[in-house]
């Protein structure tokens, strides 16, 4: 159907030019553009290098590799270097996909695709147009026209959340933006008002918990909101009311390095992409208290806890979810110091399925199982990989008083295979130099005590082998100390942390990896592991992360990480 409509969209009368532009507001990456005017091709995960290649001529080793080229979100990145080459590529580029695709042929006639690609032609129309003949430029409107017709067919078959959102934001940018189309406005404004009600709930979150993705939402909804403002046009209520929603809940997502915190597939988010986002909803700084999204939040100092305290997404929204519940990352400043490994979808599906596991999380995880599972056995997988079996029972209690902030909660994933509940006690001291915490596996009723009592039977009392990690960033530097019973972490900044646990089980740092997007492999970096079993119902593990007494309350760290100077 895609296909039909696109190719009838092919058929009908065209734009002629702009009643007015948007002016550009997507962020892109300066150091991504040169890599592209320098025939380098990094997308999906896979780089493939072709100097003298039009972008439409590359091999495509994955879906998702040819998604990411017919969006066009790559133009942002050429208009972040914008010197002769990158105009000379980028014109070329998307001259050449009219040329081959702009009748409703070949890939990319998706409404999500079609939504961003048209936001990106309609923003960096000056770079696209700048010395084309007329020939050329009614080309492009006319291409712009069938695609925005295409996408007033067919943005209802966008998947509910992200994808509609894209969908309808593309629609609403080009019928504010070209000649003839201003009928689609008022029904796109309409269905994305109808979707801020549907896809975002009171509390400024959406069903997969990814905080990146409800950046990305929100970002769609401010820009939508400034297009139609621009015009003369007032969003609906509903519209405004899920930007003031999400606000404070992207403010408590957020560490004190200004990056998002990395749960659910998501990553820290586009350099300067909050901030633009935030600065342009306007309204006052709020950030949100208690949970937030399902995540709690400790800051005090120069230092931030963000834990996942909900319970996993269930459905079509766990599709990509992970098991990380209870699981933190800890930052000071501007550098993180414990993380999640994040995800592995760009390094292939191998990747893509350790990055979901519980062992690639900051928290408690028996041997061999994670606290959500994709079938209901732990073994068999769901054909989409949702999560079939997760902890039903996860609740949480913070509170703050003068000695700092706390957080108790718990959850039960590990009761139908093993009757044992994880709770997970944390608190960042006022002055954010200490941060201490007690990890109890425990038995917790007399049903979940005979599950545990049949599982030692099995095991001939051997117990229950379990590990309490501690992803550590790349960047961190780490050893062992005090005669192997702590840890010390040297940061680049040039604070120093010392990890200490309270004895019960045995530490070791073992290697982990960092899952980021936009690089061609994991980096590789260490974890703090400390393992121990429970063999009489319940076992507790303390342990604690803090600052070295020599280490200054206040650091001066100014180096950007891509300075050689701090290499």
């Amino acid at each position: 159907m895609h296909r039909l409509h696109a190719r009838l969209a092919a058929l009908a009368r065209p734009a002629t030019g702009f009643v007015s532009q948007p002016e550009p507001k997507s962020i892109g990456s300066f150091a991504r553009g040169r890599q592209l005017t320098g025939g380098n091709f990094l997308f999906a995960g896979f780089l493939i290098e072709g100097r003298e290649k039009s972008i439409w001529d590359l091999p495509i080793p994955d879906p998702r590799f040819e998604e990411e080229l017919h969006g066009c979100a790559w133009l942002d990145d050429l208009a972040a270097v914008a010197d002769p080459a990158a105009r000379k590529k980028a014109q070329a580029w998307v001259f050449d996909w009219i040329a081959r695709y702009g009748r409703g042929a070949g890939p990319g006639w998706t409404p999500d695709l079609t939504g961003r690609r048209l936001i990106r032609w309609i923003n960096h129309a000056l770079l696209l147009l700048n010395g084309r003949s007329r020939a050329e430029s009614d080309a492009y409107f006319r291409s712009l026209g069938r695609q925005t017709i295409f996408l007033s067919r067919r943005w209802q078959a966008a998947a509910p959340g992200l994808p509609r959102f894209e969908a309808l934001t593309g629609l609403i940018y080009a019928g504010l933006a070209l000649t003839g189309m201003e009928r689609h406005v008022a029904p796109a404004a309409t269905a994305l008002a109808r979707d801020c009600v549907l896809e975002i709930d009171a509390e400024g979150g959406i069903p997969t918990r990814n905080p990146e993705e409800l950046l990305e939402v929100f970002t769609l909804l401010t820009w939508a909101a400034g297009a139609l403002n621009d015009a003369g046009r007032m969003p609906q209520d509903a519209h405004l009311d899920a930007i003031h929603r999400i606000a404070p809940t992207l403010r408590a997502l957020r560490h004190a390095d200004g990056g998002l915190a990395r749960f659910h597939g998501g990553g820290r988010g586009a350099e300067g992409r909050l901030d633009q986002a935030l600065a342009s909803a306007g309204g006052k700084a709020l950030t949100a208290q208690g949970l937030a999204m399902g995540y709690a939040r400790l800051a005090a100092g120069r230092t931030t806890a963000i834990v996942d305290a909900a319970a996993p997404p269930r459905g079509r929204a766990s599709w990509n979810a992970h098991a990380s519940t209870l699981a933190m990352e800890l930052t000071s400043g501007r550098r993180p110091i414990v993380v999640n490994c994040g995800s592995g979808i760009s390094f292939g599906p191998d990747w893509r399925r350790a990055g979901r596991a519980t062992p690639s999380h900051s928290t408690l995880c028996i041997h061999g199982f994670s606290s959500s599972r994709f079938g209901a056995s732990g073994l068999l997988p769901s054909p989409r990989g949702e999560f079939t079996d997760a902890p039903d029972q996860v609740w949480a209690q913070p509170e703050e008083d003068r000695a700092g902030h706390r957080l108790m909660a718990g959850h039960n994933g590990y009761v139908p295979t093993h009757g044992l509940t994880h709770i997970r006690q944390v608190m960042l001291s006022a002055d954010g130099r200490a941060i201490a915490g007690e990890d109890t596996l425990g038995a917790m009723t007399v049903a979940d005590r005979r599950r545990f009592e049949t599982i030692m039977e099995r095991t001939k009392q051997a117990g229950v082998p379990f590990s309490l990690r501690f992803h550590l960033h790349p960047d961190v530097d780490c050893a062992l100390d005090l005669g192997d019973t702590a840890v010390s972490l040297a940061l680049k900044s040039g604070e120093i942390w010392i990890f200490r646990h309270d004895g019960v089980a045995d530490l070791a740092l073992e290697p982990s990896v960092y899952l980021e997007s936009g690089r061609l492999k994991p980096r590789a970096t260490k974890q703090i592991v400390l393992s121990a079993k429970v063999v009489d119902y319940a076992c507790q593990l303390g342990w604690t992360f803090a600052k070295a007494q020599d280490t200054p309350t206040a650091i001066r760290d100014t180096y950007r990480d891509d300075d050689p100077a701090t290499e």
